[in-house]
C-alpha cells in the first residue's frame, strides 16, 4: 500500500513537471504575444488609480482614460526619441572612442614591457572594446525599442482594460466558486502591485536624476542617456544598477581618465545605496513579501522566458504565481519557499489550525 502511494506521487510529480515544461515551451514560443499583453497589463494597473483619481474630480471616464494615455504617449515618445538621438550620435563617436582606447593601451602595454610581460597592441586591442560595453546598453534599450514597435497594439489594449477595469470585479465574483476569498486575494494582488511600482518608479526617477546630474557635472558624453538607461535598469532588483553603471563607467575610462572614471564608479555606488537601501526599503517595507534569492532567481528566470521585458516585470509575475500558489494547499508550500523572512502570516495560519 504504501508502495503504491510512494509510485502515485512519484508519477504525480512527473506528470507536473512535464506539464510545466510544456506549458513554458508554449510561453517561449508565443512570446510575441504574450510580451505586448503583459506589457499592457500592467501599464494599465499604473494608470487605473490615474483615471480613477480624475473621475474623482467629476471628469468623464473616456476624457479621463485618454488624457491617461496621452501623457504615456508622450513620455515613451519623448524617451525613445532622446535614446535614439544619444545612440546614433554614440556610433558616429565610436571611431573616436577606439583611437583613444589605443592611445590608452600603448601606454600600459609599455609600462608592462619594464617587467618582462609582454603583449601585442594588436591582440589586446581586439579583445578589449570599448563597443562591447556600448552594446550592452544598446542590446538593453534595442530589447525594449522592440517591444514598443507594437506601441499601437499596446495602447489600444490598454484602453480596453482600463474601460473594461470596473466590471471586471463583478465578472470575477460570478464566475469563481469561492468568490470572497479570490476577490480578496486579486485586491491584494493589485494593491501590491501598484504599491511596488509606483515606488519603484518614483525610485527610478530620482536615481535617472541623480545619474544624469553627477555625469553633467563631471562633463561625461551623454549624460541624459546614461540616466534614462539608469531610470530603466533600475526596475531590474539586485543588478540593474550595475549593468546601469558598466557602459557609463567605459565610457569614463575613456574619456576622462581612469582617475575621474573610479570617482563617478564611487558616485553610482553612492547613489544606489542611498536609493536602493535607504529610500526604497522604507516605503516598500515588508510588502514585497519575496525573499531576495528568490527575486534574484526570478529575474534569471522571467528574462530567459520572456527576454528584457520579463527581467523588468520579474517581480510582479513572481507575487502573481506566489499569490495563486497561497490560494490552494497542494501549492501552499512553494508560496512559503517563496516567501520572505517574516513568515508571521503562515505561522498564525498554522497555529489556527492545530487548535
Amino acid at each position: 500500500m504504501a508502495l503504491n502511494q510512494q509510485t502515485t506521487g512519484i508519477l504525480k510529480a512527473l506528470l507536473v513537471t512535464a506539464a510545466l515544461f510544456i506549458v513554458f515551451a508554449g510561453v517561449k514560443t508565443a512570446t510575441n504575444i504574450i510580451v505586448p499583453f503583459l506589457l499592457s497589463t500592467f501599464i494599465a494597473i499604473i494608470c487605473n488609480p490615474l483615471v480613477m483619481k480624475m473621475q474623482k474630480y467629476r471628469l468623464p471616464k473616456p476624457l479621463a482614460v485618454l488624457l491617461v494615455i496621452a501623457l504615456f504617449v508622450i513620455i515613451v515618445v519623448s524617451l525613445a526619441g532622446l535614446v535614439g538621438k544619444s545612440l546614433g550620435e554614440l556610433s558616429a563617436l565610436m571611431p573616436q572612442y577606439r583611437e583613444q582606447l589605443k592611445g590608452q593601451l600603448s601606454w600600459v602595454i609599455e609600462q608592462l614591457a619594464h617587467f618582462n610581460i609582454v603583449l601585442s597592441s594588436a591582440l589586446v586591442t581586439e579583445y578589449v572594446d570599448p563597443a562591447a560595453a556600448m552594446g550592452l546598453a544598446a542590446d538593453m534599450l534595442s530589447g525594449l525599442g522592440n517591444v514598443m514597435a507594437n506601441l499601437f497594439l499596446i495602447i489600444i489594449t490598454v484602453i480596453f482594460m482600463l474601460f473594461e477595469a470596473p466590471s471586471l470585479a463583478k465578472k470575477l465574483h460570478l464566475a469563481l466558486d469561492d468568490p470572497q476569498m479570490r476577490i480578496k486575494q486579486i485586491d491584494r494582488f493589485l494593491s501590491s502591485v501598484n504599491h511596488y511600482l509606483a515606488i519603484k518608479t518614483l525610485v527610478s526617477i530620482a536615481t535617472g536624476a541623480c545619474v544624469s546630474l553627477m555625469l553633467w557635472l563631471f562633463g561625461l558624453d551623454f549624460p541624459l542617456l546614461w540616466g534614462v538607461l539608469a531610470f530603466l535598469l533600475n526596475y531590474i532588483p539586485n543588478i540593474g544598477s550595475i549593468i546601469a553603471a558598466v557602459p557609463a563607467m567605459s565610457l569614463a575610462i575613456l574619456q576622462l581618465g581612469a582617475a575621474q572614471a573610479g570617482f563617478i564608479g564611487l558616485g553610482y555606488m553612492v547613489i544606489n545605496t542611498v536609493m536602493g537601501n535607504m529610500v526604497e526599503p522604507r516605503y516598500l517595507g515588508r510588502g514585497l513579501g519575496l525573499s531576495t534569492l528568490v527575486v534574484f532567481l526570478s529575474l534569471i528566470f522571467w528574462g530567459w522566458l520572456l527576454g528584457t521585458v520579463g527581467m523588468l516585470l520579474s517581480v510582479p509575475l513572481t507575487m502573481v504565481i506566489k499569490i495563486a500558489l497561497e490560494s490552494s494547499k497542494e501549492g501552499r508550500w512553494f508560496a512559503v519557499m517563496l516567501a520572505g523572512d517574516d513568515l508571521s502570516d503562515y505561522q498564525q495560519k498554522i497555529a489556527q489550525k492545530s487548535e
